[in-house]
């Protein structure tokens, strides 16, 4: 039947087909199944006639059996056709990608848990990412900022263009949000002078929270939309019509993620006394998501650090060496410090949180979650602590200007 009459689609695909299972077990001549069935034809022992392709006979096949509930994740063992599975060994993988992909121009960093893909421009770089990809790990394409209208990215430029609209803007510090006009935040943006002050007289660290977003931000601005639409990394995965983006062609009746694409806009740390906040606390997103940074302000004013300062300031942290050697490339433009966690480690973070939390007197209710609250944003101090005492180490990466970053789904990241 049509999605539209079935009352019990289901929110995710186990959902679906657990309910279509549990019809098939108690008889059901109507299982509603939400997909228009796909049949092969020919002679299976002797007999012919219509079977459903053999991996989707296995999923219902193993949740009929096992009398799986639907409140609890069926393990389901689906022979694979994909030959040349990849290998969890990291070496292996890395010696076999070396052996593959000689034509394409990439580095292992972060010890070697994330990809960097060096020449966007390079039309095999999908078939890397896909091994990759595979695996979980975040990769980086450099470079991007070369295939865009420079000019129109500009701080100036979009305040020029859009000063006179009314916005949300984010105190990073004490999380207070405001709904005020744009030209103040772009005022700010490159000249500390002209910032807010918050009550002791210290520059607020202010985000532009989301704006534009979605269809907004392809009606407001046409012109940038289709600049960001044609420079996109790996188009195959990431462009809204990519042969390999799942999310754009899931089915009307499943609850889409924002798919965006959205602005975010904001203050260097650098030009504030306390360094251990940040403009995005950590969470985790519910869709794969590629970060561009298409435009890096240099702040001007008092009690802002020089290039030299904010150098010497990103090698405090542990990097990679390839990252050092980035930062010491004057043709390079650092933007934005990022911290990545495996969703694997999502559990041991929220326990640390929650421990933390506790440690500083604070309420910790039963059902608080810090990382869905994006309360948190973890210092050096407490990255160091998480490591000693959860062994779970922190992946550092420093974006610059042009760098895209992609996140697999339930990676969590602070910037």
């Amino acid at each position: 039947p049509p999605a539209s009459q079935n009352n019990e689609q289901g929110s995710t695909l186990r959902d679906l087909l657990t309910t279509t299972a549990g019809k098939l077990r108690l008889g059901s001549t109507d299982a509603g199944i939400a997909f228009a069935p796909v049949y092969s034809t020919g002679t299976a022992s002797g007999k012919s006639g219509r079977t459903m392709p053999n991996i989707l006979d296995d999923i219902i096949a193993s949740v009929v059996e096992n009398k799986i509930p639907p409140n609890r994740a069926p393990k389901i063992n689906v022979k694979s056709e994909i030959k040349d599975e990849p290998k969890d060994d990291k070496k292996s993988i890395q010696d076999d990608c070396s052996k593959r992909y000689s034509d394409i121009q990439y580095s292992w960093i972060c010890d070697k848990h994330v990809l960097w893909l060096r020449d966007h421009k390079n039309s095999n770089n999908w078939k890397l990412f896909k091994e990759c990809w595979k695996q979980g790990r975040p990769v980086l394409v450099s470079g991007m900022h070369k295939k865009m209208n420079f000019s129109l990215w500009k701080a100036e430029s979009i305040s020029l263009d859009f000063g006179n609209q009314q916005a949300d803007i984010l105190n990073c510090k004490d999380s207070i949000i405001s709904n005020t006009n744009v030209k103040e935040f772009w005022d700010g943006f490159e000249d500390v002078s002209k910032r807010q002050k918050i009550k002791n007289g210290e520059t607020a660290l202010l985000k532009l929270k989301d704006w534009p977003s979605g269809e907004d931000f392809k009606a407001m601005m046409p012109a940038r939309y289709e600049d960001l639409l044609k420079s996109l990394p790996l188009p195959e995965y990431c462009s809204p019509e990519g042969k390999l983006n799942l999310a754009s062609h899931l089915p009307g009746f499943f609850v889409r993620p924002d798919l965006g694409p959205r602005l975010c806009s904001a203050y260097g740390v650098a030009a504030t006394k306390d360094h251990d906040i940040g403009t995005t606390n950590l969470h985790i997103e519910v869709s794969d998501v590629v970060n561009i940074l298409v435009y890096v302000g240099i702040a001007k004013g008092n009690g802002v650090l020089s290039k030299s300062g904010v150098l010497k300031k990103l090698e405090e942290e542990d990097l990679d060496d390839l990252l050092r050697k980035r930062l010491k490339d004057s043709s390079e433009l650092p933007g934005a410090l990022w911290h990545i966690y495996a969703g694997k480690d999502a559990d041991k973070i929220r326990e640390f949180l929650q421990k933390i939390a506790k440690e500083q007197g604070l309420e910790v209710l039963p059902e608080h979650d810090p990382i869905r609250d994006q309360s948190w944003y973890v210092n050096k101090k407490l990255r160091q602590r998480l490591f000693e005492e959860y062994g779970v180490k922190t992946c550092t990466v420093i974006q610059f200007l042009g760098d895209a970053i992609i996140l697999p789904a339930g990676a969590l990241h602070q910037v």
